[in-house]
């Protein structure tokens, strides 16, 4: 009983000393990101409320927006399908989303097939092979960026990062640092195991 007792604790404290080191990861790689001139922006998808963008979609699409107009790229690749509950596919959310705020279609590439992180990069990096682009500034929230980062280094996609937070709601904001590390392990799971 003994025995059983101290295996469950060191099990316990091994799952959480895993857990704390990927969201100091998470956390960091989040905070510490900075993006390089690129010949691309990929905006990674995010919920679309009916056709409009989500607080957290219009905040990387507004970094997307402040990148481009400085310079740091010259084409903006959004990505992201339909899901459940929205009216458009997120790609077209942020291209008119975009146009709105400037930027010319011709600028605005779409990629509105994919339905998580890995099918948004894979199809980008398609996009990228087709447009002959070979590097790629990729945006999201700052929780997710480190996954972003994980899957584009396994597509081999050369890529820098800048992240979002959205202090109008950080409570989702913790909420997503607090369940990326979880995430992540999904997501090796998935595609390394």
């Amino acid at each position: 009983m003994k025995l059983a007792k101290k295996i469950l604790s060191l099990g316990i404290v091994l799952i959480l000393s895993v857990y704390l080191l990927l969201l100091s990861l998470v956390s960091a790689f989040g905070y510490f990101s900075k993006p390089i001139k690129s010949n691309c922006i990929i905006v990674l998808g995010c919920m679309v409320y009916g056709q409009r963008p989500s607080p957290f979609l219009k905040e990387r699409l507004n970094e997307a927006i402040r990148l481009y107009n400085l310079g740091y790229a010259d084409y903006i690749i959004v990505s992201g399908g339909k899901g459940k509950g929205e009216d458009i596919s997120e790609a077209l959310a942020m291209e008119i989303y975009l146009i709105e705020k400037g930027i010319k279609k011709e600028k605005i590439i779409k990629e509105n097939m994919s339905k998580n992180t890995y099918e948004n990069l894979i199809n980008s990096k398609e996009i990228m092979n087709k447009m002959h682009f070979k590097t790629a500034i990729i945006v999201s929230n700052k929780f997710h960026l480190y996954r972003a980062k994980t899957v584009a280094k396994k597509l081999k996609i050369n890529s820098t990062y800048s992240g979002v937070f959205v202090k109008k709601h950080i409570h989702h904001e913790i909420y997503g640092f607090l369940r990326e590390p979880l995430a992540l392990v999904k997501y090796y799971f998935d595609y390394y195991i």
